[in-house]
């Protein structure tokens, strides 16, 4: 319960910690607090100055150019003027029409600066949560993949979509509903005080229970709203693997497991909404109780005052009337705190995320990593991935001489492409460290090290847009020549001119509409692009068709020189055109040196040789 109460005061802190950014354009959160004020200044003084007007009309039979005159004639401070006091009608019935008539007038203005506010603040908040927006996405960005991959792509997707909307909705009932109810309320009450004290001073007696009935409600809102958030991200998770892989699902006719998954995690969703829809139909019930409790109170007193002499019956009205109003505007505010109360969860899962380390939180005090010219050294390299019992690499040693083309071997799981994903920081090891030109790149800054590196896939990467734009991806200060050029130099230009539009031909979501070996020449000129001193290959012919292959492995070739080139290779192909080759099995190299001399001594290499590596037949030559 304690830890419980922790994480409801916890989570409302981070909703008003986001909430200071509706602050920042000053001169907005300015105009919009002006308008919301003057709204309910112009109701206050409507229902002050009704009342008593109305009475000395209509029972006195005072014109309303005589009460102005009577009310120059006391010395306020401040005077009617006299053009407006002559202007005034003199008969009583011409007193109302201007009364009303002045209450219509106040009506359209007070409408205009509440419509001010509104737009103002409803403004205020789209550009705050924009604002937000971005920073989270930015950061979740800059996140070390280990984080990302560990707690899942769809967890993070939910946390800038669904979190971040959910906080915009409190930030509208905060200041779009909530001060300009609150300031017409206050209004309303501080006219109810003029007439009669009393009344207002027993009415407040509400305020204790209303906190408790909200703090009730809010907390239980909290809860579920936390639920169904987690369970939204579960249920978004199953429809990204259920729609990027509809090929395989049909395919194995998984079609109805797929949709047992799917309405297992839509229930949670529904279940955990049901237990927020029913704390928030329960708090406006128990305030319309209160409510009515009050008012008889109210009455029950009135009564013996007004028996007593003690109060007339007019200011009994007037007050009453004027904490109906002040009550119609402060009971929607029970809706409007139940929607910022459902928004500490999201507010709070979004800054827990702001707080994970980036992974350049440290690196300006780096240095930068010049141009790689010499060698790159893996010194003695672990790796264990959070939660598995076993070491992805245990040890792993060797040096790579700058201009050479390495192949790196070995089963599926042996850790290639953990050992990969290590040189361009994508993966921290856990014992060891990699050296390039006898730096060690944990020690350099971030950004000098991937520019060096072109990286490309085996799953090819592709935004849905232009050929162009997925080229020029992470590169815009590229030309469009320079483009075309890394295009041309990735075999890639042949069947992009044949595509309608050429550079400018439209690529689908994921890359659909083009084939393994297209996607993939494009990913190579994206690398390409980037002029890289190192080139990393992860299986990027494993599922390309022959004609394909050659056309890869040929570009490779050509842009390697003078240029250090990783490979991870399953075809044979592949294999034998690098000038080095090391064999991995269960995270350890167990050999380097060429084709011939490993057939010859490494059994590893021989069986991956022989029954993994296509082309296999040539083996022997």
């Amino acid at each position: 319960m304690v830890d419980s109460a922790k994480d409801d005061k916890g989570g409302m802190r981070d909703f008003w910690w986001f909430a200071r950014g509706l602050l920042r354009p000053r001169h907005e959160a300015i105009i919009a607090l002006i308008g919301a004020f003057v709204s309910a200044g112009g109701m206050g003084a409507g229902l002050l100055s009704l009342g008593p007007l109305l009475q000395l009309i209509l029972r006195d039979g005072t014109s309303l150019q005589q009460i102005a005159r009577n009310f120059n004639a006391k010395g306020e401070w401040i005077q009617a003027p006299e053009w407006i006091v002559n202007a005034l009608p003199t008969d009583p019935y011409g007193g109302v029409i201007c009364i009303l008539a002045g209450l219509c007038a106040l009506t359209v203005f007070g409408a205009t600066a509440n419509f001010i506010h509104q737009l103002v603040s409803m403004g205020l908040c789209a550009r705050t949560t924009a604002k937000i927006r971005l920073e989270v996405f930015r950061h979740v960005i800059h996140l070390p993949l280990s984080i990302v991959t560990r707690q899942g792509p769809a967890e993070f997707t939910s946390r800038i979509n669904n979190d971040v909307s959910s906080l915009n909705s409190g930030f509208e009932a905060l200041t779009s509903k909530t001060i300009s109810q609150v300031t017409k309320g206050a209004a309303a009450f501080g006219a109810a005080i003029y007439f009669d004290w009393r009344l207002v001073f027993v009415s407040c007696t509400v305020g204790p229970l209303l906190a408790i009935v909200l703090r009730k409600t809010g907390k239980s809102i909290r809860k579920g709203t936390r639920g169904a958030l987690e369970a939204q991200e579960s249920l978004l998770r199953t429809t990204q693997e259920s729609m990027q892989g509809l090929r395989t699902m049909k395919g194995s006719t998984a079609e109805l497991e797929s949709i047992r998954r799917f309405a297992f995690f839509n229930h949670k969703v529904l279940r955990q909404n049901l237990r927020v829809r029913k704390s928030r139909a329960l708090s406006g019930p128990l305030i319309e109780m209160l409510a009515i409790f009050v008012v008889a109170g109210l009455a029950l007193i009135a009564a013996k005052n007004i028996l007593n002499g003690e109060l007339s019956f007019e200011n009994f009205l007037m007050s009453l009337g004027a904490l109906a109003v002040g009550a119609s505007s402060l009971k929607p505010l029970t809706g409007f705190i139940n929607e910022f109360q459902a928004t500490a969860a999201p507010a709070s899962r979004l800054r827990s995320l702001l707080k994970m380390p980036r992974e350049d939180s440290v690196e300006l005090s780096k240095p930068q990593l010049k141009r790689h010219a010499h060698s790159i050294k893996i010194e003695g390299v672990d790796f264990t991935y959070a939660g598995a019992t076993q070491h992805a690499l245990a040890g792993v040693s060797f040096s790579v001489k700058h201009g050479e083309k390495i192949a790196i071997v070995g089963s599926n799981g042996c850790g290639k492409t953990t050992l990969l994903a290590m040189l361009p920081r994508l993966l921290k090891p856990t014992a060891g460290r990699i050296l390039i030109d006898d730096m060690d790149i944990d020690q350099i800054q971030l950004k000098s090290l991937r520019r060096q590196i072109g990286l490309v896939t085996q799953e090819s990467v592709l935004i849905q847009g232009t050929i162009y734009e997925n080229i020029r991806l992470g590169y815009r200060k590229a030309t469009r020549a320079d483009v075309e050029m890394a295009a041309k130099r990735a075999h890639a230009w042949d069947f992009i001119c044949n595509i309608p539009g050429g550079l400018d031909g439209q690529v689908s979501e994921q890359g659909a509409s083009l084939s393994g070996g297209q996607r993939q020449r494009l990913a190579i000129a994206r690398a390409i692009l980037r002029d890289p001193a190192i080139l990393l290959m992860d299986e990027a012919t494993s599922q390309v068709d022959a004609e394909s292959e050659e056309q890869i492995n040929n570009a490779i070739a050509e842009f390697g020189v003078g240029r250090t080139v990783i490979i991870i290779a399953h075809r044979l192909s592949t294999v034998l055109a690098a000038d080095r080759i090391v064999v991995m099995d269960f995270g350890r190299v167990v050999d380097t040196g060429t084709h011939t001399e490993l057939l010859a001594r490494c059994d590893v290499y021989r069986r991956i040789a022989t029954t993994q590596m296509l082309g296999a037949e040539t083996v022997s030559q």
